[in-house]
Formats: C-alpha cells, sequence, structure tokens
C-alpha cells in the first residue's frame, strides 16, 4: 500500500495527486471495486461523464462544469493507470501524445506555415491528420469515423468527408428529393410488410435527413434532433396536464381529442 499521510488535508491536490490516488485506490489494499475495474467494464461510464459535461456547458454551469470536467479527468487516470499496471502506457505516454499532435497539427503556430483563417487552418489540420493516420483515400478516412459515435453525428462525419471529395449535391433541393426519395421507399416497405426493408429504408430516411441538414446554415442533426426531443417532452407534459384537468383518460381518448390537446400546447409555446 502505497502511503497515503501526504495526500490527506491538502489545500489544493494537483494532475500528480489524482495520478497518485488513482494508483493507490487500484493497488493493494485499495478499492475492492476500482481494483477490479477494466478499460471494457469502465467503457460507458467514460461515455456518461462527457456527456455530464456537456450537460454543463449547455447549461452555462461553471461550477458544474468543473466538476463534471474533473470526472472526466478521473476516468483518464483510471484508463491511464490500468494501461500502465500492464506496461502498455502511462500518464507521460498521454501528455506527450497529445503534446506532439497539437505542436505537429499547429504549424501556423509552432512552424513556418501561413494562415489566412479558420478554414484554412482546419484544411490544414485535416490533410495533416490524414497524412499522419496513413488516409490515402476518403474511404479509409471514413473507415476511422468510430462506430460508437451517435448515429447522426456519424451519418454527418461521414457526409461531410465524402462532400470534401466531390461527392455531394450542389445545392439542398437535391438532398431534399432525395429524402423524399427515400420516405416513398419507405411507404412502399411498409405497404409490403417487409420488416428487414422496412429497417433499411427507415435508416435511408434518417441518413438523407441528416443530409439536408448539412446545407442548412448552423444546423447540426444531433443538437436539432435533441431540441425537438425537448420539445415533444414540454408539449406532452402540457397535454398531460391538460387532460387530467378536463377529466379526459389519455390511454382511451379517441386520437381526434388528444391531437386538440396538442395544437393547444403548440399554441401555447407561442
Amino acid at each position: 500500500m502505497l502511503d497515503i499521510r501526504e495526500l490527506l488535508g491538502k489545500e489544493r491536490y494537483s494532475t500528480e495527486d489524482l495520478r497518485r490516488i488513482v494508483e493507490i485506490l487500484r493497488s493493494p489494499g485499495g478499492c475492492p471495486w476500482d481494483a477490479k475495474q477494466t478499460h471494457a467494464s469502465i467503457r460507458k461510464n467514460f461515455i456518461e461523464e462527457c456527456y455530464e459535461a456537456v450537460e454543463a456547458i449547455d447549461k452555462g454551469d461553471d461550477a458544474l462544469l468543473c466538476e463534471e470536467l474533473g470526472d472526466v479527468l478521473l476516468q483518464v487516470g483510471l484508463h491511464t493507470q490500468i494501461a500502465s499496471e500492464r506496461g502498455a502506457f502511462d500518464w507521460d505516454s498521454v501528455t506527450d501524445g497529445i503534446c506532439r499532435k497539437l505542436i505537429e497539427r499547429h504549424p501556423h503556430v509552432f512552424g513556418d506555415v501561413e494562415v489566412t483563417g479558420v478554414e484554412n487552418v482546419l484544411s490544414n489540420w485535416d490533410a495533416i491528420k490524414r497524412a499522419s493516420k496513413g488516409q490515402g483515400s476518403t474511404a479509409r478516412a471514413m473507415g476511422d469515423v468510430p462506430r460508437q459515435l451517435p448515429a447522426l453525428m456519424r451519418a454527418q462525419k461521414l457526409q461531410s468527408k465524402a462532400a470534401k471529395a466531390g461527392f455531394d449535391w450542389p445545392a439542398i433541393d437535391g438532398a431534399l428529393e432525395r429524402l423524399e426519395e427515400e420516405i416513398q421507399e419507405l411507404r412502399a416497405s411498409i405497404a409490403a410488410g417487409d420488416e428487414g426493408c422496412c429497417r433499411d429504408e427507415l435508416g435511408d430516411v434518417l441518413f438523407s435527413a441528416v443530409n439536408v441538414s448539412r446545407f442548412l446554415p448552423g444546423c447540426d442533426a444531433e443538437e436539432a434532433l435533441t431540441a425537438s426531443s425537448d420539445k415533444f417532452m414540454a408539449r406532452f407534459a402540457f397535454v398531460e396536464q391538460l387532460a387530467a384537468e378536463q377529466g379526459v383518460d389519455m390511454k382511451s381518448a379517441p386520437l381526434e381529442e388528444l391531437d386538440k390537446l396538442w395544437e393547444i400546447a403548440k399554441q401555447q409555446e407561442k
């Protein structure tokens, strides 16, 4: 067991203290739960902590963001400690890697490359990234987009890479027409009662809808769907409240009656 006395009662802790605390937690005599964790067992924890940090950003809550970033950093510490115990890499390897990447991908800051603006910076970053990862083709670059990303986000990234290679509609009209075509194909699959085909066609509809979003200024498909989900929740809560006040049983009420309540909820928003 590592000596923990000097870690107790400090006025302010450092990143090195975090590394040592995680090491203590996973060492013999430490915490049984921490000691049994693997990269796979805490995989979802990492994702959850990142989303909680994003939620703090959306709320504009600095205190909460500081706390949630600490939780994210703990996940980094745990994964790094787990890896160091089998000699894969350590904390210095992680920091060394990201420092080298930042220097390499900012030649306009750490080198003699000149840029004209943000777009130039992003194009340079993408070119350097593709070269460093050996992405000789757009298809290879697409293959490096993680499948674990939220589906809408992944679709948008794939489509953006294809667009950079020239595979794109010249304007939103083409994307909208393709969306309408996919909806018609979904209708046909539903009419045919083909379950597998329905799933495929529904995926095509969603993928095409994401494609449309790329042509809308400031529109991100993932954020747009999140906002619509929030709007649905608010409207449903209002409908549920109206139904209770009017003595309407939502489970047995005709759809027409519920639709009227829904329209009232929409008007309430305005």
